[in-house]
């Protein structure tokens, strides 16, 4: 057996003649404790913000768009969508038709996004699970609906009927050949019925319509020429190799982004942030890990004359220096074990019952996701966090005092 190790445990688990050193000891464990907890709890509370960011800014830009690199428009027959929706790793293809129009409804003029999809855009947005109010489909009783950003109609002061072809929304869309001179309307204009209303983020919300292709294109009279191509990725593959794979069979001129990079700010923010945080808070168990000093040091001055005995008896200073090396170790130990039952338990209770919600969410709970791989960075990082709390003192105090130390009188 480790008779330094031995030793340690012994004193560990036994009452030192000391409170103080019995509160000092208790405090180094209550301090890590509560920040490996900390570090569990608010990574999780980070990664479950992220993923509903994720959710808010991925799933209406769908996971990959291809663009002409030089016009804003271009012919669809410049690219096989056959191939590409077939292509390996692709489950879902749009056509895509962009411009901003004018709405009016009423007295109220507001400019908006508009964006003309094929129907398969409402599974690859997973439109179903963002909508406010309504139905979603591009089609009631024959007639073409539009969905509208839930902020953009409350611009407009209207609202979402019962019958789509109950309340309309007047589309003022710009055409390409339109040019203002008398007699002319450079505007093409249309009343279309709203279908329903979509929360996805603010600036959708407040910006975006999505109506069918058909609709779009009989509006702008583009013919043949769309704006984009949105395509969605089997969850199996990975969007960026999917992205270059891409490349070896689009021809010349195009431009294929994944949903991350047209929301580049967004996450890298995002990302920003939660190191701040993690640094923040291992800042914050380095100055817990004071009182892991403090209590070695205590321990050492208490002990004076067991240390003396156990030199008698022909220990050596090194074997010495891993006793109180182990000791520090093992109120580590303990700290970051309790500390991770306390994180995740507090963490899983979260995630079944909601004790905490989220302000102004109408109800809904503050999203907690965890995550194997934070689990064992925090385990790591508290860990090596110890080692180093428990050598240093420990390594001092024997390299400052001898053995003749001990023995004076």
């Amino acid at each position: 057996m480790n008779i330094s190790f031995h030793i340690a445990r012994r004193y560990f688990k036994s009452k030192k003649s000391t409170n103080i050193i019995n509160l000092i000891s208790k405090i180094s464990v209550v301090g890590i404790m509560v920040s490996t907890m900390a570090l569990i709890v608010v990574l999780s509370a980070f990664n479950g913000i992220e993923k509903i960011v994720v959710g808010l800014y991925t799933d209406f830009d769908t996971d990959l768009t291809i663009r002409s690199e030089k016009g804003k428009t271009f012919n669809q027959s410049f690219l096989d969508l056959d191939t590409l929706r077939n292509f390996e790793g692709v489950d879902g293809l749009s056509r895509a038709l962009e411009e901003i129009v004018i709405l009016r409804k009423g007295n109220k003029w507001v400019k908006a996004r508009m964006t003309g999809v094929d129907t398969s855009f409402l599974r690859m947005s997973k439109m179903s699970s963002h909508l406010y109010e309504g139905d979603a489909i591009f089609d009631f009783e024959g007639l073409p609906v539009a969905l509208f950003g839930v902020g953009l109609l409350q611009k407009l002061d209207t609202y979402v009927p019962r019958f789509a072809n109950e309340n309309s929304v007047l589309f003022n869309v710009p055409l390409r050949e339109g040019k203002f001179r008398p007699g002319k309307n450079p505007l093409s204009t249309k009343h279309i019925y709203i279908g329903g209303s979509m929360n996805f983020n603010k600036e959708v919300n407040d910006e975006q319509v999505v109506l069918p292709f058909e609709l779009a294109n009989d509006l702008l009279k583009y013919k043949g020429d769309i704006s984009a191509v949105y395509l969605s990725v089997d969850p199996a593959y990975d969007n960026e190799e999917v992205k270059q794979a891409l490349y070896e069979v689009l021809p010349k001129g195009f431009v294929v982004k994944t949903n991350f990079e047209k929301n580049e700010l967004i996450f890298k923010t995002s990302k920003s942030e939660r190191i701040i945080v993690i640094f923040i808070l291992i800042f914050i168990f380095i100055l817990s890990s004071f009182n892991l000093i403090a209590s070695i040091t205590m321990l050492y001055v208490e002990k004076r004359d067991n240390i003396k005995t156990l030199y008698s008896m022909g220990i050596d200073k090194e074997a010495m220096f891993k006793v109180f090396f182990y000791e520090g170790l093992l109120i580590s130990i303990r700290g970051i074990f309790l500390g991770i039952i306390l994180g995740y338990t507090i963490c899983i209770l979260q995630i079944n019952f909601g004790f905490v919600k989220m302000p102004n969410s109408n109800g809904e709970f503050f999203p907690i996701a965890l995550k194997w791989m934070d689990g064992l960075m925090i385990i790591v990082s508290a860990i090596v966090l110890g080692v180093i709390a428990s050598y240093l003192p420990s390594r001092y105090l024997f390299r400052k005092h001898d053995k003749t130390y001990f023995f004076q009188k």
